[in-house]
């Protein structure tokens, strides 16, 4: 009887050994389920384009003054964002010897903005836009994430999938000033370098990296009070000029640094 008791007290020793010694060892960088918390700056490229249409000739438009109409767009690929961006990750990581796989979830606010003013864009008759102010209010998205481990304390990953960005998007004119949102998405791409901080907490670990969301090309539908519709209004021979046809491009790199915290493995369960 004391030698099977001295086995089980054997056994529960090696048992709780074995537990402080996972303790110890904690998670392997993005392993398990986890959450982090980042800060950074975000920097990007906005490329409008306006086209409208003008009068034919006064004599058709009830003796209102003409105006040419035409495209307005950005030169040089773009107008510049920039700003503060900061947001967090969780996640759930596998990790397969020295490769790693995983899923991962992001939310961030942001000031990034810009401002273009000086060009007028004339919409119809008298009806100018003077300057335009886009600011990024928040971006939240998927990835799905590949990686592998340079050492047991370092994780090199790669990530791809869909980011969807607000936009607050206030417009100045010669009429009256509009403010409206719109929202923008497209596929990102990052890469991160993630390094554990064992001397602190083994589950504990520093991440550095960035995303590049590319917004592809999105049709504006109204500005203010005039709706997105190209044509010329009945009444006269050739009628007045009606709405715009435009649209907006652009892309956004998002560089941050950040903590990040594993917490639980499903294997555990099992």
């Amino acid at each position: 009887m004391k030698k099977i008791k001295l086995i089980i007290a054997a056994a529960a020793l090696l048992g709780l050994a074995s537990s402080s010694a996972v303790f110890a060892d904690g998670f392997a960088p993005g392993e398990g389920m986890y959450v982090g918390a980042f800060a950074g700056q975000g920097f990007g490229i906005a490329a409008p384009k306006v086209t409208t249409l003008g009068n034919l000739e006064s004599t058709t438009n009830r003796g209102e003054s003409d105006h040419p109409g035409g495209t307005w767009q950005s030169d040089d690929g773009g107008l510049g964002l920039e700003g503060f961006e900061g947001g967090g990750w969780i996640g759930y990581g596998y990790k397969m010897g020295g490769l790693y796989a995983g899923l991962e979830g992001e939310v961030a606010a942001s000031d990034v903005k810009f401002k273009v003013s000086g060009t007028a864009v004339e919409l119809t008759d008298g009806d100018l836009i003077t300057s335009v102010e886009a600011e990024k209010k928040w971006t939240s998205g998927m990835f799905g994430r590949l990686g592998y481990y340079v050492n047991p304390d370092t994780l090199l990953s790669l990530k791809g999938g869909v980011l969807v960005s607000k936009f607050e998007v206030t417009t100045a004119g010669t009429n009256q000033n509009f403010t409206e949102d719109y929202y923008g998405g497209g596929p990102a791409f990052g890469a991160s370098l993630t390094s554990r901080l064992t001397d602190v907490d083994p589950n504990l670990s520093v991440r550095i990296g960035a995303v590049y969301t590319d917004f592809l090309t999105a049709s504006v539908f109204g500005i203010g009070t005039n709706k997105g519709s190209m044509g010329r209004s009945a009444g006269t021979v050739a009628g007045d000029p009606q709405g715009h046809d435009s649209e907006i491009s652009g892309s956004a790199l998002s560089a941050r640094i950040g903590l990040q915290y594993s917490f639980f493995d499903v294997n555990s369960l099992f």
